[in-house]
């Protein structure tokens, strides 16, 4: 069995700026999503989905993640999260990369 693990993370927020790279204990509230994702020996891929620039570079600190710069219509505050997961799946299908199961880890529930 393979397992996915997404971590979206999207810049735009209407009631705390950049809450996603808050800093939490010295590093980037996402960050910590990550960390703890690579820690988990079920999980086959970790996908970091953003619209920004800025974090996927610092995301680009940790090693052995895919890192996916989703397209607009997916990082709006009508968006669905369905759609985004979606939207990933299919990303890595059509590259022959399927899974079993799909985690997602909220930035901002690290």
């Amino acid at each position: 069995m393979k397992t996915l693990c997404i971590i979206p993370a999207r810049k735009g927020s209407k009631a705390i700026k950049d809450k996603n790279i808050k800093i939490l204990n010295g590093e980037e509230l996402f960050l910590h999503s990550l960390k703890f994702a690579k820690k988990l020996k079920f999980v086959n891929q970790i996908v970091f989905s953003s619209d920004s620039k800025k974090y996927l570079k610092i995301a680009s600190k940790i090693k052995n993640i895919l890192l996916s710069k989703r397209p607009s219509n997916l990082s709006n505050d009508s968006a669905l999260m369905i759609d985004v997961i979606k939207y990933e799946i299919n990303k890595l299908k059509k590259k022959g990369k399927l899974f079993d199961f799909v985690l997602i880890l909220q930035p901002t529930c690290p």
